[in-house]
């Protein structure tokens, strides 16, 4: 990371004025505000034109610092990427994020909750929305092992504590190792929640015959039917 004196930053971020006499020189952003700045238009970036639509010349000009600047940051796209993906899943809920009153109701009534408002969630904050989704289907073979070492060490969306939750419940078998069931949920309820969002990810699931509300509500209901078969504790 270069120093606070990098000539780049000194010219977009730095100047002398003049005010009564006086010359005065605006302090610069630290290098972690850099940082932030350049994650926050990546997102941007990311989130419109994909992983491999996204230039980073493109995310420099619009900080104002030189390409070589991020990639000093962030040592190659992938880095800036993989900061960016981390910014926006911390941005996302996770399931225990409910309102109480749902999630006093149990395990399926806060599932059924999120899944019921997954395109109302998504539209209402996009970007974020948008970096997972490119993370999950447009960043290559080559991201997936970092993306997943983070979702499994950070468990953002509090999967496991889910399951457990659901587990102390018995609405949740405990015959089958919770993880288990958390990787399960994860694939599972993640892939379901995209296609509701996103027409082209499978096209087929509610709009096959023309998107109806109807239509729409009985593919959810199948969905949590066939998932409580699967791991539901017993009645």
């Amino acid at each position: 990371m270069r120093s606070s004196g990098e000539p780049e930053v000194s010219r977009v971020l730095s100047f002398r004025c003049t005010f009564g006499g006086i010359v005065k020189r605006h302090s610069k952003p630290s290098s972690t505000e850099r940082r932030e700045r350049i994650v926050e238009s990546a997102m941007r970036h990311f989130a419109d034109h994909g992983f491999r639509g996204a230039r980073v010349e493109d995310i420099a000009t619009e900080v104002g610092v030189a390409k070589g600047t991020v990639f000093l940051d962030f040592g190659s796209k992938e880095g800036l990427f993989l900061a960016a993906f981390q910014k926006a899943i911390s941005l996302l809920p996770a399931w225990l994020d409910a309102p109480h009153e749902i999630v006093d109701q149990g395990f399926w009534a806060t599932l059924d909750w999120w899944i019921e408002r997954t395109e109302e969630f998504n539209n209402a904050d996009p970007v974020p929305n948008r970096v997972a989704m490119v993370g999950r289907y447009d960043a290559g073979l080559g991201m997936r092992r970092p993306i997943d070492r983070f979702m499994r060490s950070e468990d953002p969306y509090g999967t496991l504590e889910f399951v457990e939750f659901g587990v102390r419940r018995s609405e949740i078998r405990d015959d089958v190792d919770a993880e288990m069931i958390a990787s399960l949920l994860d694939w599972v309820a993640e892939r379901f929640q995209d296609a509701l969002w996103s027409e082209e990810l499978d096209p087929g699931l509610i709009r096959r015959q023309g998107f109806t509300p109807e239509r729409r509500e009985a593919r959810i209901r199948e969905f949590i039917e066939l998932l409580r078969r699967g791991i539901s504790g017993p009645p």
